[in-house]
């Protein structure tokens, strides 16, 4: 596909082998001329998953448990760090990623047996962190809702990060979570500029949706907060304390940030959607990207991965220390803490002292 044409809706005209395909094809204009689709439609696959929780052991986050509904993203982020997943498919971290879509048709039922399990022992599950367990394909197959009903009804503690109001929808399971303490929600935030957002997240929602969906969950005494991720230099970096004040006015009380990751296939990608945009400042954005990973495009080291080094890194961390400061947020580790006591699998028998 010509990666100048971007399909309507989507975040890449490209579609790049994955790294572990063993033969790579190359285009070449042979005089055939052929039309571009306009638009390219999402296929599902539907997986009857072994198991759902995965488990990580990384010091940059603050869970150690995941579960995510869906495999790839109709999102569309061009920056998205999950597409060179999808090369564990066979599939392509570029417009495969977006548009050749896998669901857990088992996902409940699953999940419900790995909490049931006799050895488990509850901490804090991370839904959809991978990808968004809200994205467009939730409102038909409701898995996400699903998981959210049996984290309820075993008294599973539960965090949630989203760009998508479709949250709202699962406003009574939040709620009934949220008065024991149950639930957090993040919404990720990284533009005010719908132009922007446009072309950067084509089917995520627009910001003024986001903020709002803040406001709502806050009002219904769902803790909510903000993430600002990621932060691109000369893209939105400008935004940071615009984005906290408006997070902050809608009933954020947690903050994060998280700079620009660009590893494996993502690199490519994203210098392409640079050069089709943003062509005057590609140079720049680059240069700034590489001063802080060291020389180099993704630095995937603990500790600096999320932040990054060098001069920018460090003026960004110092510029959102300030305005979190100076808007009164808490700390995600204080906001965010959650209670796992309450985990009580149904059906088991309760000791006699």
């Amino acid at each position: 596909m010509d990666s100048t044409s971007t399909p309507r809706g989507r975040g890449t005209a490209c579609n790049p082998g994955n790294r572990f395909a063993a033969t790579h094809s190359e285009a070449f204009d042979d005089g055939w001329q052929q039309e571009v689709p306009t638009c390219q439609a999402t296929e599902v696959r539907f997986e009857q998953a072994r198991s759902v929780i995965s488990r990580n052991r990384s010091p940059d986050l603050g869970f150690d448990r995941s579960v995510n509904p869906y495999r790839g993203c109709e999102h569309g982020c061009i920056y998205c760090f999950a597409r060179p997943t999808h090369a564990y498919w066979d599939l392509s971290p570029g417009i495969d990623f977006e548009t050749r879509l896998i669901a857990k048709s088992n996902l409940a039922e699953r999940l419900e047996e790995e909490l049931s399990r006799p050895g488990y022992r509850p901490r804090p599950i991370a839904l959809g962190i991978n990808t968004d367990a809200y994205q467009p394909l939730e409102r038909e197959l409701r898995l996400t809702r699903q998981a959210l009903e049996v984290l309820l009804r075993f008294r599973h503690p539960v965090h949630l990060v989203t760009k998508s109001s479709l949250i709202l929808r699962d406003l009574d399971l939040l709620s009934a979570m949220a008065e024991q303490r149950l639930v957090s929600v993040a919404v990720s935030l990284t533009t005010l500029d719908n132009s922007l957002k446009c072309i950067m997240e084509p089917r995520a929602a627009s910001p003024s949706a986001r903020v709002r969906v803040m406001r709502r969950l806050d009002e219904a005494g769902v803790p909510v907060g903000i993430i600002c991720a990621p932060v691109i230099p000369m893209i939105n970096d400008m935004e940071l304390e615009h984005l906290l004040e408006a997070a902050r006015g809608a009933g954020a009380t947690s903050a994060g940030y998280i700079l620009l990751r660009l590893p494996y296939e993502v690199a490519g990608l994203f210098e392409d959607w640079l050069a089709r945009h943003f062509p005057e400042r590609a140079g720049h954005v680059m240069s700034l990207v590489r001063q802080t990973r060291g020389g180099q495009v993704y630095d995937s080291r603990f500790g600096s991965r999320m932040r990054g080094e060098g001069v920018f890194a460090e003026l960004l961390g110092q510029r959102f220390r300030l305005a979190s400061k100076r808007f009164g947020f808490s700390r995600r580790d204080e906001a965010w803490a959650l209670d796992s006591s309450r985990f009580s699998p149904p059906g088991q028998q309760l000791g006699l002292f």
